[in-house]
């Protein structure tokens, strides 16, 4: 029995808890209001955690890479989106290759937001004799990609006219909502609503209409005309998601284990675990710090080197040794899982399950 404080350091270590709470509080809250639940498995790249996601009642997965859908068929999902621009030749014949590998086991979809990409995924599916579906992705805010509100219906009309393109609706992703904003969903969801609604006069009535974020989660049912969300932080949530307002801290389920490898400084500690260990993102409300000590909620992880976590304690009343080992939960979770090969599960502070993070390193 290996206990976590046992474990060699840096450590991700996920409380199984706090983990299988947050699934299971996800799942109930879509089930009650007929939402399709897509996770992303952006945050977890794990086959094994996507796979209970799936016995849970998801009705697909997500993913922004190739790569990852590659790892991720081996989920076994009914359904796999691609919510990224897929660009680039060899990109794009891989996923003609993966629907082929699917079959008719897994309907394999893409949001695109131009003609270019479109013309080169109908191009390769027409090569490798299947169908992709289609989900025209539509900007409603963020400013990042996704056709205009305005050009959404022509632009999927010239779409949907590419062979071996099945256009099934629009996507799109909320993050400009950092908070439980109530103007900010009701303006989304006249947007949502309005586009809904000329899609349906055009004479194309979609299928699926896909959205919403970790932040804005439990406020998805409020958005007119949505038929699915695509969360993927609230499997383990992060400081990000507590700031926002969409978690409390007790339900953040991931955490890093680091051991205090330097006192040498008065009132500063250094732990083993940077920038290779960390995220580098600060916190989305803008509050300082690299993470929450929790050992010393007063303590500021305010600088990382590569290897070293510099932990002011000037607001601390205690101290620490070295050797002592401390939690630090993250403020972006998702990338702080890229950075690691393997996830050690616990229970009443004793690891019951190691994974390893499948889809790590998948950025092509």
């Amino acid at each position: 029995m290996t206990r976590v404080e046992d474990l060699d350091t840096p450590a991700l270590v996920v409380d199984l808890d706090i983990m299988g709470a947050n699934l299971r509080r996800v799942q109930d809250y879509c089930s009650s209001h007929g939402l399709g639940l897509r996770p992303h498995t952006k945050t977890h790249k794990s086959i094994g955690i996507a796979r209970r996601q799936l016995a849970l009642g998801a009705v697909g997965l997500t993913v922004a890479k190739t790569g990852e859908a590659e790892v991720m068929l081996g989920a076994e999902p009914r359904d796999l989106l691609v919510a990224y621009p897929v660009v680039g030749d060899a990109k794009v014949r891989r996923l003609a290759s993966l629907a082929a590998i699917g079959g008719s086991a897994c309907k394999l979809t893409v949001s695109v937001d131009s003609l270019e990409c479109g013309q080169r995924l109908s191009d390769a599916a027409v090569a490798a004799k299947v169908q992709l579906g289609i989900l025209s992705e539509v900007d409603v805010g963020l400013n990042r990609v996704g056709v205009s509100a305005s050009d959404a219906v022509a632009f999927s009309k010239l779409v949907a006219a590419m062979p071996s393109l099945e256009w099934r609706g629009f996507a799109f992703y909320p993050g400009h909502i950092k908070s439980q904003d109530p103007e900010k969903i009701a303006a989304l969801s006249r947007t949502v609503g309005g586009l809904r609604a000329e899609f349906e006069a055009a004479g194309m009535t979609p299928e699926i209409v896909s959205g919403g974020s970790t932040p804005a989660l439990y406020h998805s049912h409020e958005v007119e005309g949505l038929t699915e969300i695509r969360p993927g932080t609230y499997v383990y949530n992060d400081l990000n998601t507590v700031f926002g307002g969409g978690c409390e801290l007790g339900d953040c389920a991931a955490y890093v284990l680091a051991t205090v490898v330097s006192t040498s400084r008065p009132g500063q500690m250094i732990i083993d675990g940077g920038s290779k260990t960390f995220s580098s993102d600060k916190l989305s409300s803008g509050g300082p710090g690299h993470g929450r000590v929790m050992e010393a909620p007063g303590a500021l992880f305010h600088k990382m080197n590569e290897e070293h976590g510099f932990v002011d304690l000037s607001g601390v009343e205690r101290g620490f040794r070295v050797g002592e080992k401390v939690r630090v939960i993250p403020n972006h979770v998702c990338v702080v899982m890229n950075l690691h090969e393997y996830v050690y599960g616990v229970r009443n502070g004793v690891v019951e399950e190691v994974w390893r993070v499948d889809a790590r390193g998948k950025l092509q």
